[in-house]
């Protein structure tokens, strides 16, 4: 249907506010003015005004964004020379790091042959008890922290955009999602924002209101990994020969008050790995006043239909190990997100006519040394440098240009040089935990002039049938006696699977333990507001009735997605907290268009409201 729009024309149009977006708009801010006040850059639209920059972000608020970093933070330091962590709310130095093995305490961990081996070696030179962990002697040096700082990704935000907002030069609007790009003639001329006033199916209801063209000279494309327009980019104008994206992982983390006797001291950094599954990462950073961020990362390489970032979160925060320190903490916030794990491997298209990309979306993340913040924020800066230039020699913001201009300079920088070395460095994790924790150390330790293969697989292609996964330890009839009964009362099959596996049941204390809906009120605070259409669709429900994994339920980070009739599943969004990871988990492709999933996950409006994060 032809709608009348209304149009706004621009000379810069951002899309989605994070690292990314705070480095290429506080780059590019300074250099809209004189010192005399008057400005510098001149807008083509608007004749005698400075350059008219504006950003839309999807989420409400711009502070919103989920991760708890560590970051050496070579690229905000060089931004802000003078930076003293204490400005941020949260942030604190590096004062100690540890990487801790942790081995199972309760005997329910899916361990390989290989893992039991590894157990048990390093248990008898570390003189570990069973239920206890190894400390890593030694730190390689692609992953210490040592000379960095931590922070909350959502304070951080809003420091950033407290210092844009207040200087005046750029706009930034949150609460506004954008639809997709506009394009004309292969050339992306700005981006339409999302019709408000619809019904689920995105057709007009009550107030309706067609969203407005933006069209600008430049689009920056900077919505995150999952996000719709990167994606729209993608399949329009391709992807670089052997890029592919599909290594993925769901990061959960939560806030919590430590109790007085934690023991924690502030700047404090610990990295896990081995439990509650081998393949699964965890974090625990200190900041000040007692407050603590920590999480876990369940990855597509961790090859179980009933894979539950929630359940999993709960069994890590009580590994002897670590309970001793959490033990009377207080949950204050919590979140989930994406993590694109493909890394420079999933490099796009990093420029054309008209738009640039920058951030995790544009393949920035470091999946060696476990960093993205720093790198987002330079490849904004690298491109604000760039625009600059262009605009201060009057040349076109066309491929060709920006090209020279952005991607030249960002071949030539350290976020390219690491990115080279870490490349490949988690591919054989494709093949199994051991060989990934060997082609990490190789790629580490060589600069990524070694690497193990991954399988050639696709991870939708690898993930098993439940009853192969639980053989040995659950009969087919049970297994299918629990898939009725779970989708009988509407929930998610991975709790009685769990269960019967011998994970040991979640006692509610009412501060840190707390079922998964109350963390969506408590610690989430999720919102969606009305008249806008369902952001996840599955587009032909015949495909889902003929899927026995169901992987998008079992993930969910909010529990939105749940069993529904005939086995196509039902979608509720004031319990999506917009983490993505039901797009790459689907098993369901559609035949004859490549890559795409059966699950659409298309722009949407409201998910977490939460600063802390």
């Amino acid at each position: 249907m032809d709608v009348e729009r209304q149009t706004l024309e621009v000379d810069i149009a951002c899309v989605g506010f994070g690292p990314a977006t705070g480095g290429f708009l506080t780059t590019l801010s300074r250099a809209l003015e004189n010192e005399d006040g008057t400005g510098a850059l001149e807008s083509r639209v608007m004749p005698g005004m400075p350059l008219q920059v504006v950003c839309y972000e999807r989420a409400e608020d711009i502070a919103f964004g989920v991760s708890g970093a560590v970051t050496r933070g070579r690229g905000i330091r060089r931004s802000f020379p003078e930076l003293d962590p204490t400005e941020i709310p949260m942030a604190q130095r590096v004062t100690g790091e540890k990487v801790l093995y942790l081995l199972d305490p309760i005997g329910a961990s899916r361990r390989t042959r290989g893992v039991q081996w590894l157990d048990r070696t390093l248990g008898i030179v570390g003189s570990a008890r069973r239920d206890d962990a190894i400390e890593l002697p030694w730190i390689p040096g692609f992953l210490r922290k040592h000379d960095g700082f931590l922070f909350s990704l959502g304070q951080f935000n809003q420091w950033v955009g407290a210092r844009l907002t207040g200087e005046g030069r750029v706009q930034i609007w949150p609460g506004m999602p954008v639809a997709e790009a506009l394009v004309e003639d292969d050339r992306v001329v700005g981006v339409r924002l999302l019709d408000q006033g619809t019904d689920r199916a995105g057709n007009p209801d009550a107030g309706y209101m067609p969203g407005m063209d933006v069209r600008a000279d430049l689009t920056v494309v900077a919505d995150g990994p999952v996000g719709p327009v990167g994606r729209q980019l993608d399949e329009r104008f391709g992807v670089p020969e052997g890029h592919e994206r599909d290594d993925w992982a769901v990061g959960m983390k939560m806030v919590v008050d430590l109790p007085e006797d934690s023991g924690l001291e502030p700047g404090t950094v610990l990295h896990t790995l081995g439990y509650p599954e081998p393949e699964i990462f965890g974090f625990l950073y200190v900041h000040p006043d007692r407050v603590a961020s920590l999480g876990i990362f369940v990855p597509s390489w961790l090859d179980s239909p009933v894979r539950c970032s929630y359940r999993y979160l709960q069994h890590w925060m009580q590994h002897p190990r670590l309970w001793p320190h959490l033990k009377g903490s207080a949950m204050r916030s919590w979140g989930a997100k994406s993590i694109q794990e493909a890394g420079r491997r999933g490099e796009p298209i990093l420029a054309g006519d008209g738009w640039a990309r920058i951030g995790e979306g544009s393949g920035s993340t470091n999946v060696l040394t476990g960093s993205g913040v720093d790198e987002a924020w330079t490849t904004g800066a690298l491109l604000a440098e760039g625009v600059i230039r262009l605009l201060r020699e009057r040349r076109e913001l066309d491929a060709k240009n920006l090209d020279e201009a952005y991607v030249r300079p960002r071949r030539e920088s350290w976020v390219e040089r690491e990115g080279r070395i870490a490349e490949h460095a988690r591919d054989g994790f494709q093949r199994g935990f051991l060989p990934g924790l060997v082609g990490m150390g190789l790629s580490g330790l060589t600069g990524g002039r070694l690497h193990l293969k991954g399988d050639g697989r696709r991870s939708h292609e690898r993930v098993p049938t439940l009853e192969s996964w639980c053989d040995g330890r659950i009969s087919a009839q049970e297994v299918q006696r629990l898939r009725v009964e779970s989708a009988a009362k509407g929930v998610a099959l991975h709790d009685a699977i769990m269960d019967r596996c011998g994970w040991p049941p979640i006692e509610p204390d009412g501060k840190l333990f707390v079922s998964h809906q109350d963390a969506l009120l408590l610690g989430g605070k999720v919102q969606a507001p009305p008249g806008y259409a369902d952001h996840v669709v599955f587009t032909y429900p015949h495909l889902c009735e003929h899927c026995e994994n169901k992987l998008c339920i079992e993930i969910c980070s909010g529990q939105a997605i749940t069993p529904g009739e005939n086995g196509v599943p039902l979608f509720d969004r004031e319990k999506c907290v917009h983490c993505g990871a039901c797009l790459w988990s689907c098993t369901q492709t559609v035949e004859g268009e490549l890559g795409r999933k059966n699950l659409a996950f298309r722009t949407g409006a409201g998910g977490l409201h939460t600063v802390e994060n």
